[in-house]
């Protein structure tokens, strides 16, 4: 998290300190209006910034996982700079529309606009001029139509599949922003750093946009595929699924994710991969536990010889470190990359000593009697804990019984709340932050 958290507000800061090199909060002289004129300009600014890096983010560049700690803190990333750039959008609305408003109702009184003095502007600016009044009611209805589709994001329970189609129609809102952007901006920033670093945002924004609206988004990253294999377990809800991939799938590392589509109406959703690669036979495993509406019914709509695409592989939660001892928690269905990792371990010979905790609420024998038996062949010392029966697992039961703690890393993939509360516990008892690493697999 510290990562995308830099990230975050040094962009803020960027924008903010380019900004002041342009212009000034304290105009003088200093009236509600001047005030207004300046303040709409930063707020603008730092919405657009936001929401341009954001758009980036959306085309789920491979290229930036590694500086951002995988595409789950990019996701994370890409949620805090929509929200950012909303907050900071309405505030910008209300300071030009809520304005225009107090005038109207006699709480303000607009000052008398100056003579226009020197030489009449010509080429580019006499067109920008002409376009501010389109340009402003442009900007109007894109934000109105931002809020709602960013609210509509923000809302679990909006049906993923209506969120996918909606999400994408944020592209066109955003080059229409792009649009009142250019043309409300001060001329002068554009020969400055300010106009620079924006041009370029808006710039690769746009790409985005464009490339997201033509569906191009994870083009080259794309396999076909087909079902070889179901296995449902009725007592987890849970269906793992075996797919034979065709040429073109580059290899993943225990620990990854992908994108798998199986109806188009529903688009793509993201799964944890659950095999490790062998390239001669090219299979991948997935395994989804009936979550919502789209996983439950996924045992009803999956046949074996269904075509399906498989987008990725991507995440960075890939168990390298040089740490001589691992400890693995995987809650729940966030036991999914470390079945992965059992298959690739036992593959290979590691020296690495692990300890697996399992916490569960559901049981059924013939999925523990795999996991156990994964397990075993990987050298793994395996730890179960069902709820009800073994009491909750936390950091001092782990201490206790990874006597060694202090020179392992862990490694977290299940419930967020529950991964922050075990690494706000260790951090406390003296492990270095760098060693604590968790999986964000929430991607809205």
């Amino acid at each position: 998290m510290k990562r995308i958290k830099f990230s975050f507000i040094a962009l803020l800061l960027l924008l903010t300190a380019l900004w002041l090199a342009a212009d000034t909060l304290a105009p003088s002289p200093f009236t509600y209006f001047s005030f207004r004129t300046v303040f709409m300009q930063y707020s603008g600014v730092i919405a657009i910034g936001a929401m341009s890096v954001a758009m980036v983010l959306a085309l789920r560049p491979k290229w930036l996982e590694p500086h951002l700690d995988g595409l789950d803190k990019m996701y994370r990333l890409h949620k805090w700079l929509g929200i950012t750039a909303l907050v900071v959008a309405i505030i910008h609305w209300w300071w030009g529309q809520g304005t225009k408003w107090m005038v109207g109702w006699g709480w303000l009184t607009k000052p008398m606009r100056r003579p226009r003095t020197g030489e009449p502007t010509i080429g580019i600016e006499t067109w920008l001029q002409g376009q501010r009044e389109l340009a402003e009611t442009v900007g109007e209805w894109a934000f109105y139509a931002a809020v709602v589709l960013i609210v509509l994001a923000l809302v679990k329970r909006f049906p993923y599949h209506l969120f996918v189609k909606t999400h994408q129609l944020l592209a066109l809102v955003y080059l229409a922003l792009v649009y009142h952007c250019v043309v409300l901006t001060k001329v002068g920033y554009w020969t400055q750093p300010v106009g620079w670093l924006l041009g370029a945002l808006m710039l690769g924004g746009s790409v985005a946009g464009l490339l997201s609206l033509t569906g191009r988004i994870g083009a080259g990253r794309k396999t076909q595929g087909t079902i070889e294999a179901l296995t449902h377990y009725p007592a987890l809800r849970v269906l793992e699924t075996s797919i034979v991939l065709r040429e073109g799938w580059r290899g993943h590392v225990a620990g990854q994710f992908a994108f798998v589509t199986s109806d188009k109406n529903e688009g793509a959703h993201p799964y944890t991969i659950a095999s490790a690669w062998n390239p001669d036979d090219r299979h991948i495993t997935f395994i989804t536990k009936a979550l919502g509406d789209h996983t439950a019914r996924l045992q009803e709509h999956l046949r074996i010889g269904m075509p399906v695409t498989v987008e990725g592989p991507y995440g960075c939660f890939d168990f390298d470190d040089a740490q001589p001892h691992q400890i693995w928690v995987g809650a729940g269905i966030g036991i999914t990359p470390f079945i992965a990792r059992l298959k690739e371990r036992a593959a290979t010979s590691e020296a690495k000593t692990i300890d697996l905790f399992h916490p569960t609420a559901e049981f059924d024998h013939a999925a523990i009697d795999r996991l156990n038996a994964d397990a075993e062949a990987a050298g793994v010392r395996m730890h179960l804990l069902v709820d009800g029966q073994d009491g909750r697992l936390n950091g001092d039961r782990i201490r206790a019984a990874v006597p060694q703690w202090q020179s392992a890393s862990i490694w977290f993939c299940g419930p967020p709340g529950f991964g922050q509360s075990l690494r706000k516990d260790f951090l406390a008892h003296g492990l270095p932050p760098e060693r604590v690493h968790q999986e964000l697999f929430q991607m809205r």
